[in-house]
């Protein structure tokens, strides 16, 4: 399969993607496209930005109408930004369905009086879809095609027993997993939903020198000083993930007394500003994110310039989702891990799971020259105690962030 037309979308379809300036397929439309179309089930491991909404969507949009008594479609969301996010792509096909969009954090109104007007498409979070089905305004009992976004998460120990019960409402639908990470215990929760299905796996290509990620190894106690200088040389955007709500809320303070202008986005935040965070975000008039895992996975904002693991992710899997936030399609991007001596036991055991061997970088030639060079043989660089803090808004003799020596990309995204 060359084009779209060549899987035989409608006109309209095709001409909706037209609109948009898509024309070709990438690879993992190539390959889920047809089995998708034909009606099996598929399973979709691919990088985040790599195309997977649309090889789900675009079948979603062929195959349901306005006819039928609904929802026969429904798709699942682990956040409430992703279900937005979805919804967002599916209302650029001109698909003339109704849909609803559920979460929480907001008022019932709106989306009650969506589902009390009929609607053909539900994309939603698993607790919200529950309290729906739970006040007899949702039924999923005609849902032909069930779609798990960000699978591995949806299937993960805490949302499992919702999931399991939103699936076992279901009548045998046509049901696409996907994820950008798809881990050896989904297996059996694969086998147990989905019949023979299509395995389209996409590996991120390692070839292409996009992605440069390296470790940056310092004192605890200097982290924030650490970060506040590359953040302060920085052309461009970048998210910075920490673990907690109330940590990422109290380093998003702290980057603002040092005149770092940022935006956090984090569970104990309302609907509202959320919204917020990420719409100043993605327009770029704030160039800093800092947030919680909330915003590693489905996210869709272009050109992020850096990923900053201020705080180590509980899992590999975890890892891979927050730096596929940057190089994305083609484009150049960076990504640093902090590591203070009490992390190398959880960065070890990371490792021992599948987290990437990653370079040391060179801290100091960082820090003052904006370059990308790695410290070859030394295995804990040392960040001088008597550099002083630049301005806001400084920017280095390079004068944006790119590799000092290309070639050392890591497969991590």
């Amino acid at each position: 399969m060359q084009t779209f037309a060549e899987a035989g979308l409608s006109t309209r379809t095709l001409t909706a993607l037209s609109a948009q300036d898509i024309d070709i397929p990438v690879p993992v439309q190539v390959e889920a496209l047809p089995a998708i179309l034909r009606g099996e089930d598929c399973v979709i491991e691919a990088p985040t930005g790599s195309g997977k909404t649309l090889a789900y969507l675009l079948p979603l949009v062929e195959g349901i109408g306005a006819q039928r008594i609904g929802p026969r479609a429904l798709i699942v969301s682990p956040t409430r930004e992703l279900a937005l996010q979805i919804a967002e792509v599916l209302e650029t096909l001109d698909h003339g369905v109704r849909l609803a969009t559920l979460y929480g954090g907001v008022g019932y109104a709106t989306q009650t009086n969506a589902l009390k007007k009929g609607v053909d498409v539900v994309i939603g979070t698993p607790g919200r879809l529950l309290d729906m089905i739970g006040k007899k305004l949702l039924s999923l009992s005609r849902v032909e095609y069930l779609v798990l976004d960000e699978a591995d998460e949806m299937l993960d120990a805490g949302f499992a027993p919702d999931v399991e019960r939103i699936i076992g409402m279901t009548y045998n639908p046509q049901t696409i997993l996907a994820s950008a990470t798809m881990p050896e215990w989904v297996e059996k929760l694969i086998s147990k939903h989905l019949q023979d299905p299509v395995r389209v796996k996409v590996a991120a290509t390692a070839d292409d020198n996009t992605l440069e990620h390296g470790l940056v190894q310092v004192e605890r106690a200097n982290r924030l000083r650490v970060l506040g200088q590359l953040l302060q040389q920085l052309q461009g955007t970048a998210i910075v993930f920490g673990r907690t709500k109330h940590g990422v809320h109290d380093l998003a303070r702290d980057l603002r007394r040092m005149g770092i202008d940022c935006a956090e986005l984090q569970g104990n935040l309302s609907q509202n500003a959320r919204d917020r965070a990420m719409a100043a975000f993605r327009d770029k008039r704030t160039p800093v994110l800092v947030a919680t895992n909330v915003a590693a996975r489905g996210l869709d904002v272009s050109a992020v310039t850096l990923v900053v693991n201020f705080e180590l992710p509980d899992t590999p899997q975890w890892l891979t989702h927050r730096i596929g936030r940057t190089a994305r399609m083609g484009e150049k991007g960076w990504a640093v891990t902090f590591l203070s001596p009490e992390d190398h036991p959880r960065w070890r055991k990371l490792q021992h799971l599948g987290a990437p061997k990653l370079p040391v970088l060179d801290v100091d030639h960082l820090l003052d020259e904006g370059g990308w060079r790695y410290h070859e043989g030394r295995p804990e660089p040392v960040v001088s105690e008597n550099r002083t803090q630049r301005p806001a808004g400084h920017n280095s003799r390079r004068g944006r962030w790119q590799p000092r020596r290309p070639g050392r990309s890591s497969t991590a995204r």
